[in-house]
């Protein structure tokens, strides 16, 4: 980092942006297995959310690939380089008062430790988004199990790469077995709990 630069300071809070947005902004991680509902789980927390008004944006895992990652491949180097630029840019949208969304698979503990420690006590709510890999593989409907097993796909997470779970999530969502309804009231009912959103 250069010396030769200094932070500035918005004259618009968070605080503001917050009171103004009547919600507080925080990052939920969705995090899991391939296949385990971590996109489609976000998405629709997003819309419920927009529903009762609030400021949101999900970060999807191949969204940002098609632009802000699109020179990292799948490397652990590069992996833990794609997470990181997700939680600086997670931290920015926290900082503009906005829920943000993110479903990244996300294998390493220490790399979301990293972006759990970027941001201030309570902005950072991990969810595991947890999935037996049998499920996830039946779902694969991208084919990439069929073709990391095939090995035409290296170091792919469950298979060949390994995956890290949670040990103290914020909460545990059993996709392989809730519906997508009874995932998104979870996450609903842990906003409010932690007075990210009103109660009801």
């Amino acid at each position: 980092m250069s010396k030769n630069i200094s932070w500035h300071h918005s004259v618009v809070t968070r605080e503001k942006r917050n009171a103004q947005n009547k919600h507080n902004s925080a990052v939920l991680w969705f995090t899991g297995l391939s296949g385990s509902g971590k996109s489609t789980l976000a998405h629709a927390v997003e819309e419920k959310l927009f529903e009762i008004g609030c400021q949101t944006v999900v970060l999807d895992g191949d969204n940002v690939r098609h632009g802000l990652c699109a020179d990292l491949d799948f490397t652990i180097h590069d992996r833990t380089e794609n997470i990181r630029r997700i939680g600086e840019t997670a931290k920015l949208f926290v900082e503009s008062g906005i829920i943000t969304l993110t479903a990244f698979i996300s294998p390493f503990s220490s790399d979301r430790d990293k972006v759990h420690q970027l941001l201030l006590p309570g902005d950072f709510l991990e969810i595991y988004c947890q999935c037996d890999l049998n499920s996830c593989e039946q779902r694969d409907v991208k084919g990439h199990y069929r073709r990391a097993r095939a090995g035409e796909i290296k170091e792919f997470t469950g298979i060949s790469s390994p995956y890290e779970a949670p040990k103290n999530p914020a909460l545990v969502l059993h996709t392989d077995r809730d519906s997508i309804e009874d995932c998104v009231q979870s996450v609903m009912i842990l906003l409010q709990q932690k007075s990210i959103i009103p109660a009801d």
